[in-house]
């Protein structure tokens, strides 16, 4: 590997400006996967529709039997990051136990080598300069794509082993609190879907009622990129499909994308924001004025006593919303035709039991959900402050006498102490000492 050592007394001094494609073929191996998106009669796919949020989230696992192929070249082996190559760019996730032996789509590039290297080009491609690296090189023929030839030729800094073990502890130690964060979220959730179905067993004779009957919907429209930038003026969440998949619970802090206020109908905090896929509905509450987009379903209930038996009665509904949705992935849910959906509808002291009895465990969601926030804002921060370390390093051209220079084998790479655990604002991991 070829490389720039970079000097500066900004506490960088030992960091070098390397890429993938600067590593020899033993240190560094790359390649791509080899089926095609969702194979039809196939087990053991990992593609980019399972890649977010730093992990895998295949729904195959139960089907894949171990042994059950051949490795070859796209096989995966534990400890390799998978980068998600088409739709989102640059996602990255670690191969675990759980996907090692599965096969990569052509969605999703492979990346082997060195522990220390894989874990920092994980972070490195989550900082902004990375991600405006990639977005410049994106095509879209039809969907967002980025190369793995892009990727080997994107240049990016190396800090030594220790510094890497310890920016990697501390992301480590932000994402197991937003997991656990999320596991218990989920559990709130959960308990209050369990109460909903024991009550709706015990119960067999409350009336159906219609969902029109009972609040109001409609389908949104335009999409993401149809909506204005404009920057001033008040704006409201755009919500769109993709915004609702794979969330651990019906509760989001913010959204990716906002809209000017002129330039959709809002709906008011508590809406729900449903869209479809195969697996079944997936559904919101909003905390802020938004506004769906195409293929969304605003749903209003009439009376916001009602809201948690509703959501819940959606939710268990979930495979009956998505037979009624129509084209490419079930995908496409209109309002007219969830408007038809039946529901069970007991007495409204019932209701108003139901939600006296829900709401602690859906508040206790929301402040779960606020808290993780909190969180993704701190490893923000970290990842600014890694893109701005790595400015001036970055801008700086290899010199042509450093060809030939070669970072050690990987047996040779020293193991780091370990790092000790700090809360002190401002916190970087240049700044602690490894415990002697």
């Amino acid at each position: 590997m070829e490389a720039t050592a970079h000097y500066d007394g900004s506490g960088t001094e030992a960091w070098q400006r390397t890429s993938i494609g600067k590593f020899r073929e033993e240190d560094m191996y790359t390649t791509s996967g080899v089926l095609d998106e969702n194979a039809p009669d196939q087990t053991g796919i990992v593609s980019s529709t399972y890649v977010r949020g730093g992990k895998i989230h295949s729904p195959q696992t139960s089907k894949r039997v171990p042994g059950d192929s051949r490795p070859h070249r796209a096989t995966l082996k534990e400890g390799d990051l998978v980068v998600v190559l088409v739709r989102r760019p640059g996602d990255t996730a670690f191969v675990t136990a759980e996907h090692a032996g599965w096969t990569a789509s052509r969605s999703i590039g492979i990346i082997r080598a060195d522990p220390h290297v894989v874990r920092w080009l994980r972070i490195w491609l989550q900082t902004p300069t990375a991600k405006a690296r990639i977005d410049e090189d994106v095509t879209a023929h039809v969907e967002p794509t980025v190369s793995l030839d892009t990727l080997r030729s994107m240049p990016f800094p190396l800090p030594p082993p220790d510094i890497i073990t310890k920016y990697h502890r501390a992301f480590s130690l932000i994402e197991e609190k937003i997991n656990l964060h999320e596991q218990a979220a989920r559990k709130a959730v959960e308990l209050a879907d369990a109460i909903h179905d024991d009550w709706s067993t015990a119960s067999p004779v409350w009336e159906a009622r219609l969902l029109r009957e009972v609040a109001k919907a409609k389908t949104g429209s335009g999409s993401a990129r149809s909506i204005p930038h404009e920057t001033e003026g008040p704006r409201v969440d755009a919500i769109t499909p993709t915004d609702l998949f794979d969330l651990a619970v019906p509760h989001v802090e913010r959204f990716r994308l906002s809209s000017p206020a002129y330039a959709s109908e809002a709906w008011p905090p508590g809406t729900f924001m449903l869209s479809t896929r195969p697996d079944g509905a997936h559904i919101v509450v909003t905390q802020h004025p938004a506004s769906p987009t195409r293929c969304v379903v605003a749903v209003q209930p009439e009376d916001d006593k009602d809201s948690w038996w509703l959501l819940h009665e959606l939710r268990s509904r979930s495979n009956d919303i998505s037979q009624m949705a129509q084209g490419r992935n079930a995908r496409e849910i209109s309002a007219r035709a969830l408007s038809r959906l039946s529901l069970a509808w007991p007495d409204s002291t019932t209701r108003a039991d139901f939600h006296t009895m829900t709401d602690p465990l859906h508040a206790m969601a929301r402040q779960l959900v606020s808290e993780s926030a909190t969180l993704h804002d701190l490893k923000d921060a970290l990842l600014r402050d890694i893109s701005a370390k790595a400015g001036v390093l970055l801008e700086q051209d290899a010199e042509p006498s450093e060809e030939g220079v070669h970072p050690p084998r990987s047996s040779m790479v020293p193991t780091p102490r370990e790092a000790t655990t700090s809360h002190e604002s401002g916190w970087s991991p240049e700044n602690r000492q490894a415990p002697a």
